[in-house]
């Protein structure tokens, strides 16, 4: 006679069942039925192209939504398009629903735009680089100005523990559809070659240039990267490497920036970057922190609430 099987055993898995390659599938047919006529989106930097439903899923299925909610988040955002609707839109819409079903999911799917909320400029996204190499168990100095062979640098982030040395240019983008390119690649290899001869003093000790980066917050051309590959120039974007980019250390580390928070406005993220405030941890270590930015008591509790949940479930 054969054994039972427990019917956690015999339940296939949703991954199983729905394969990730599948889901995309599965939707784009279902998209192709129910659309009468395509429908124009409008992108951040004010290009029009056709809305594309398997962009919408593969991004909800990244952030672990499950594919019921999927289908509910792409009927209910599908429901309401109009031709020239802007991805902003889209993305406020799908996030809202999101977070009816889960904040984590939520959160998860916010990441990548929260990360473009650390601007309009670069200087944000320097320090939140820098704390990357604190959590990696580097000291660090930012916007420091060194001499090389040739001539003077500004490099954005210098960090070092033990014998290493590193540099690091943090190159931010304010936009998606923007890429770090080969000529971007080209231009920081040159400035590291032109310091890697030089010696210089932190942390009490003579170094020379050990390691060399290049972080963005959105992605690498293919150029950028064959070049990096080749030169030595270690590269880490939104999505590449594969295992070990922007997005993982992000999720493996808890540093979820603040603007993931949906319960602090606009003007809110703006005045707690400005205090150098970067990280949802960073609230919960100064919490006072939201005093001196105007927030009223019972919104701090509400928010407060929101960062625990983040960090919480992060782990």
């Amino acid at each position: 006679m054969g054994g039972t099987q427990s019917s956690e055993e015999a339940k296939p898995s949703e991954e199983e069942l729905f394969p990730p390659e599948a889901v995309g599938c599965y939707f784009q047919m279902c998209y192709t039925l129910s659309m009468d006529h395509l429908i124009t989106i409008t992108k951040a930097d004010g290009t029009k192209q056709l809305f594309e439903e398997e962009k919408l899923v593969n991004s909800l299925r990244k952030a672990g939504a499950p594919i019921q909610v999927i289908g509910e988040v792409v009927d209910d955002v599908e429901g309401g398009m109009k031709d020239g609707i802007s991805t902003a839109d889209i993305y406020r819409r799908a996030f809202e629903l999101l977070r009816k079903h889960s904040h984590h999911t939520a959160t998860k799917y916010s990441i990548r735009r929260a990360m473009l909320e650390l601007g309009p400029d670069g200087f944000p996204f320097e320090k939140f680089v820098a704390r990357i190499f604190q959590i990696w168990g580097y000291e660090t100095m930012t916007d420091q100005n060194l001499l090389g062979s040739c001539v003077e640098h500004e490099v954005d982030i210098v960090a070092w523990k033990g014998d290493d040395l590193a540099m690091v240019e943090a190159k931010y983008h304010n936009e998606f559809t923007l890429k770090s390119d080969l000529k971007v690649a080209l231009y920081v290899k040159a400035r590291f070659d032109d310091l890697v001869d030089k010696i210089f003093e932190y942390g009490g000790i003579k170094r020379k240039l050990t390691e060399r980066y290049l972080f963005t917050n959105t992605k690498f051309t293919d150029k950028a990267i064959a070049y990096g590959n080749c030169s030595g120039l270690k590269l880490i974007g939104w999505n590449f490497p594969e295992k070990g980019n922007l997005h993982d250390i992000i999720e493996q580390n808890g540093l979820h920036p603040i603007t993931c928070i949906s319960s602090l406005t606009r003007q809110q993220k703006h005045d707690l970057v400005g205090r150098n405030v970067l990280v949802c941890i960073d609230i919960i270590g100064n919490p006072g922190i939201l005093n001196e930015i105007g927030v009223r008591p019972n919104e701090k509790e509400k928010i407060l609430t929101e960062v625990q949940t983040i960090i919480e479930q992060a782990k």
